[in-house]
């Protein structure tokens, strides 16, 4: 089944490189880059050697066992040695590896060194908690240097961390307990969110008595709430006191190229979360390589990545990608608009961030308030501005290039998900732009764009996403589900491709655009839109900050359209508006693009990390059990 094209974005901007950033980037010529990346073997070889291994891998890709496949086999190596140790008899030994601050403006700074002594006393403390390598701890903090202490600890040891995210709810927590079987909790006394302390500890209270696996919980004094530590078997001890006295020297554990480095859980549209599990060396080398291709890291770098550690770009690219590059990582505790929506641009020029890297929702979000907060402030050390998390629209790409970037810096849309680990389809500093799009795979990276025969469907043509190739960051399997893991991501198209689960369509430059998940598909008179783009029709109308669109069942079209939109100040849902934005739509997309309903809201219903929840829309609308909310923002 061939996907329609009727409705498409015409967007024909095109933005070419900023002839300083070329001049200092790492990569200067893409295409013999991506010459290069055709030879997967030889390719990532090359990148594998920046790092330090115990002892070389005998074979760079192992593809015997499909789609179980296996990279730098016999490798040996550690991820936080490389990371952290590494650094230490170095120049940046003294260099600051972690810059911690949140919206009440304290401030913490580790080097390299501090944070390498940091790591071992936690290891050792750990160790101590009879921790071995292969088991399994879990981390319900804030976004505080303990919660990458914690996970590089861990890493030392070749214990594997799963990392929860510090907003979800008992029940969530609990199924991602148990289902990882974790032995250990690190937690904290609470968060900073938006002037208030949210108390994770109450929330770990109710939890842990269902958790039978958990023998110590480790509590970090964080916001000085009050902790009341329980007297249930003793088994609470606090952080502070548990790395007391422990040496600041650990030995470091040989890691077998494949073996786990940690467990995240990422939310199904049915079912249970699923438990994404990574491994070691080529999730190493392809953060690393990624990283430092896409946003063009240097000495001297200071990296922003606005993302939760509790998702995977805060594991790959806030922490892991960064340290490994040995450049200075900026982690912040709090929302993007408090005490004002001037809040990020103020932390950009007070540190002076070179590279800042978000999500279109914070975009989106902030554009609401204008240009007057970036304004305010001296953005001047911005080299380059990074999207992550769904498509980007058009106008919202527009306004962080004007606002952010004064049209001098380019912008790196990245699409990739928790389970490929690291970047697949960006541009590079030196790749000419339009807005909306990815522009093209990496290099090393096989992405095409097919029907359900697996068949290239021809330009501008939508199909399903699909990467042919295997890559190195590859999650393994899903935890405790290898029949899942087959069945979702390797067996619905045929050819032995990774399924990524969106719709997508390659334009005239070979450039992909990502049109949506392939089950936010709306099906007009047998025309398939994807929603990406119709949300970001109605997002180019001046009234509009932000918008979701799903189907709604038609006598006669078999769906229209019905739009959930959030307005900008000074604007209200009348029939005038309404009549505008219906021509809007219509000039913008064609007349295949059938307007049914259009409905105002002061939100939407999103994941923590940002991404809209256009199921939990379609299931209220239907009036039908809403299904997995764990994930879902309060």
């Amino acid at each position: 089944m061939t996907k329609d094209t009727s409705v498409l974005l015409d967007e024909k901007r095109l933005f070419k490189p900023n002839y300083k950033i070329v001049e200092e980037a790492h990569v200067k010529n893409w295409e013999a880059e991506i010459e290069k990346g055709k030879d997967l073997e030889k390719y990532w070889s090359e990148k594998a050697e920046q790092f330090e291994w115990f002892e070389k891998w005998d074979k760079v890709l192992d593809e015997s066992k499909k789609p179980f496949y296996k990279w730098f086999t016999n490798g040996k190596i550690n991820l936080a040695y490389n990371a952290v140790d590494r650094w230490i008899s170095t120049d940046k030994r003294n260099q600051v590896a972690i810059l911690y601050t949140n919206e009440r403006g304290d401030e913490k700074k580790l080097t390299y060194y501090e944070l390498y002594r940091e790591v071992n006393k936690m290891a050792n403390a750990l160790k101590n908690l009879g921790i071995k390598k292969g088991d399994t701890v879990s981390m319900y903090l804030p976004m505080c240097p303990e919660l990458l202490i914690s996970m590089l600890a861990c890493t030392k040891i070749g214990a594997v961390h799963s990392v929860v995210y510090s907003g979800l709810s008992v029940g969530a927590f609990v199924e991602r307990m148990n289902d990882a079987d974790a032995k250990v909790l690190i937690t904290a006394d609470g968060t900073f969110r938006r002037g208030k302390i949210i108390d994770l500890k109450k929330i770990v209270d109710e939890s842990i008595l269902q958790c039978p696996t958990i023998e110590t919980v480790v509590v970090v004094r964080h916001t000085g709430n009050p902790i009341n530590v329980s007297e249930l078997s003793g088994r609470e001890i606090l952080y502070d006191r548990l790395v007391e006295g422990e040496s600041g020297e650990c030995p470091v554990e040989e890691m077998d190229s494949e073996d786990p480095l940690f467990i995240l859980y990422t939310s199904g549209s049915t079912g249970k979360p699923k438990g994404v599990l990574h491994t070691t060396a080529g999730y190493m080398v392809g953060v690393a390589t990624t990283l430092k291709n896409v946003f063009d890291i240097h000495n001297g770098d200071l990296w922003w990545c606005t993302a939760d550690i509790g998702w995977i770009t805060g594991h790959s690219y806030l922490i892991y990608g960064p340290l490994l590059l040995g450049t200075t990582t900026l982690v912040y505790e709090g929302a993007p608009d408090y005490p004002d929506p001037g809040a990020w641009w103020k932390i950009v020029e007070k540190y002076g961030v070179t590279k800042l890297y978000t999500a279109p929702t914070a975009i989106r979000h902030l554009m609401r308030y204008g240009s007057k907060y970036p304004n305010m402030y001296n953005l001047s050390s911005l080299k380059i501005l990074g999207s992550v998390g769904e498509p980007i629209n058009p106008e919202a790409w527009m306004w962080f290039y004007k606002n952010i970037g004064k049209e001098k810096i380019p912008i790196m849309d990245t699409w990739w998900q928790t389970e490929t680990g690291m970047h697949m389809i960006s541009p590079i500093p030196v790749s000419p732009l339009k807005p909306g799009t990815a522009t093209l795979p990496l290099p090393g990276i096989d992405a095409d764009v097919v029907d359900e025969k697996g068949n290239s469907v021809p330009l501008g043509k939508g199909g399903y996403l699909v990467i042919k190739k295997p890559w190195p960051a590859m999650f393994r399997t899903l935890y405790n589900d290898e029949e899942r893991f087959i069945n979702v991501y390797w067996k619905e198209i045929p050819g032995g491709v990774y399924r990524a689960g969106d719709l997508a369509r390659k334009d005239e430059d070979g450039y992909i655009w990502i049109q949506g998940r392939s089950d936010d598909v709306l099906n007009i008179a047998g025309h398939r839109v994807g929603s990406a783009e119709v949300e970001s029709a109605f997002v180019s109308h001046p009234a509009v900050v932000e918008s979701a669109v799903i189907g709604k069942s038609d006598p006669i079209k078999g769906e229209v359209i019905k739009a959930f939109l959030i307005l900008k100040e000074g604007y209200k849902l009348n029939t005038t508006l309404i009549e505008d934005l219906k021509k809007h739509i219509r000039y913008e997309l064609g007349p295949v693009a059938v307007i049914g309903d259009i409905e105002q809201l002061d939100a939407l219903p999103k994941t923590r990390s940002g991404k809209i929840m256009r199921r939990i829309l379609r299931a209220q609308e239907m009036g039908e059990d809403l299904g997995d909310t764990s994930t879902l923002e309060e």
